[in-house]
Formats: C-alpha cells, structure tokens, sequence
C-alpha cells in the first residue's frame, strides 16, 4: 500500500538548525520520494518500507538531541503528484 507521510521535526534547543538538517538529508538520500517546503517535509513510498525505514531515523534524530517534537501525518495514498487544480 502507498502512504504519504508529512513530517515536521522541532528539536526544543538553541542549535535546533544541525539536527533538521541531518534529518532532512538522511530523507533526501533514501530511496523515497521526498518534497519540502519551509514548514516540513513529506516522503512517498510503500508502507512496509517506508515506516521501518521512518522508524530508524525518527529514532538517530532523537538521539542526537535533548528534547525533540515531531508531528507525523500519514495518508492512505501516494499524493506526491498532487497539483491543485483551482
């Protein structure tokens, strides 16, 4: 099944930019669909291979820091070709 997932990472600290960064690029470098904007990213894939691999760098981010928030919404479809059309 294909999922969209939408991701948006808040380390709560003063260096907050070093751990967004090295999280936004471990997405890049995957074999997903990954589009940003300012506000957060989204990744495209399978679901029985997007989510462990989700899983394995939520939990490296959260290892790099203190105290992070990440908020994670997870659409039942592939909407990466989404354009609106109003």
């Amino acid at each position: 099944m294909k999922i969209s997932v939408e991701l948006t990472l808040s380390p709560l600290q003063d260096d907050y930019e070093t751990p967004i960064i090295n999280f936004i690029k471990k997405l890049r470098s995957s074999e997903f669909t990954v589009l940003e904007n300012p506000l957060s990213t989204q990744i495209y894939g399978d679901y029985d291979q997007l989510m462990p691999f989700l899983t394995q760098e939520i939990k490296r981010s959260f290892n790099e820091v203190d105290i992070s928030v990440l908020q994670m919404k997870i659409v039942k479809t592939d909407r990466s070709n989404y354009e609106p059309d109003f």
